[in-house]
């Protein structure tokens, strides 16, 4: 038997073995009450899980009567380092996993913050829902068109609350651009863009020097072809498209989900993205070079674009009529006439002062009790899914490509 398919045929059997639980859990999902504490499971404890995002769950611990008590990921040190902070935080030893359907077949476990490596997203999030779990799912939501419309359609269905880690719709800052945009005082929005560029890729911080036995190596790759053990794709795995979209998938969707958080538009109609390798010349398969062009039936072009060899010159700015908002520095954006034909509507500077939001965190902690629509639904999630698998394509391709809301099709112009 070849290691690819015993690798399907487990991945298969624990999958079947997670579905009858998660069959049975649909019917039995919790809804805890205002005084019941609320158990926590993350999957995926590297650096985004275990740095991030579970000391934001603990600084909101106590207010919303939440605790982590799993936490699973194939990589032992990973595993390890987490449940080392977990205790640290709440002053309990939580139970380990190496593979995501053990905590999902939990009965205790009421949601899970999910940060594992973008192939797996999708399969994971699916898997929770259907469990009766409540879902944090890091973005991007979906790397493949045909894995995000059936873990969307399965989302909408269940009745879960879902979070996706595009947290910028949280911070107040963009929640006032938003109200400016949306009051008119630029007028029509005309053309939006980001440029972020970097020195280095973010992904050579990813790099360890890990052994085979210190993982799980199939249980990492799940779905995809097997390959041999490869300490680089197992650690940087940011770099390598089985796994990822490189900064299309990890800094296009953040700026995409603003533009449709601040402008209210859904889905993009057409994407030209043009890129490549030209400074980093390794065994890796992202661009460390991305264009995108974006256009929007609204009537406005979005535009991104990431130089990863040279950190100069990033800016975010939304392009309207009477008006530029200049987002560059996100906490502090400012409102100019500079270029428009009305200088004398708003101030040439005019700083815009956020509004009080809650954090990513706590509003999704908060939505698991009032089971209100947390900031970045899974509708949001969708859209900025279809707008990211939109541009990848593109650079694929080669082509200009066109989606086709109603029929939910990407195809060349």
């Amino acid at each position: 038997m070849s290691d690819n398919t015993w690798n399907r045929r487990q991945f298969l059997s624990r999958s079947a073995g997670a579905m009858a639980a998660i069959q049975a859990g649909i019917a039995m999902a919790r809804v805890p009450g205002a005084n019941d504490r609320i158990s926590i499971g993350v999957i995926g404890t590297g650096e985004r899980g275990c740095n991030a995002l579970i000391p934001e769950a603990y600084r909101f611990s106590e207010q919303e009567n939440v605790e982590i008590t799993a936490v699973c990921d194939p990589w032992n040190e990973a595993r390890e380092r987490a449940a080392g902070k977990v205790k640290e935080f709440f002053g309990k030893e939580p139970r380990q996993f190496i593979h995501y359907q053990d905590v999902l077949a939990l009965p205790d476990i009421d949601a899970v913050i999910s940060a594992s490596p973008d192939h797996q997203h999708c399969t994971i999030l699916k898997a929770s829902v259907l469990a009766g779990k409540d879902v944090y799912q890091e973005k991007p939501i979906a790397m493949d068109l045909a894995e995000l419309i059936d873990t969307y359609d399965t989302v909408k269905k269940s009745g879960r609350i879902v979070q996706l880690g595009t947290q910028l719709r949280s911070w107040p800052s963009f929640t006032a651009v938003r109200q400016i945009v949306q009051g008119g005082y630029v007028g029509n929005i005309c053309k939006v863009e980001q440029v972020r560029n970097s020195l280095i890729p973010y992904w050579d911080d990813r790099y360890r020097n890990i052994k085979e036995s210190d993982t799980d190596w199939k249980a990492f790759l799940m779905h995809r072809k097997y390959r041999p053990f490869d300490t680089d794709q197992c650690t940087a795995w940011y770099g390598y498209r089985d796994f990822s979209s490189g900064p299309i998938g990890g800094l296009l969707v953040h700026f995409i989900d603003l533009v449709h958080y601040i402008t209210e538009a859904v889905f993009p109609y057409k994407a030209v993205t043009i890129g490549g390798k030209y400074f980093y010349k390794d065994a890796r398969t992202c661009p460390d070079n991305v264009q995108t062009i974006l256009e929007y039936p609204e009537g406005f072009l979005v535009s991104y674009s990431t130089c990863i060899g040279n950190g100069s010159n990033s800016y975010t700015r939304f392009y309207g009529t009477r008006g530029t908002i200049d987002c560059t520095n996100w906490s502090e954006p400012f409102m100019t006439t500079k270029g428009t034909p009305e200088p004398d509507r708003i101030p040439d500077k005019y700083m815009i002062p956020g509004v009080e939001m809650p954090h990513h965190m706590e509003n999704w902690l908060q939505c698991l009790r009032n089971r209100k629509q947390p900031n970045a639904n899974i509708d949001a999630g969708y859209q900025h899914g279809v707008a990211v698998i939109l541009s990848d394509m593109a650079y694929v391709t080669g082509q200009t490509m066109i989606y086709d809301r109603e029929k939910r099709e990407i195809r060349e112009a």
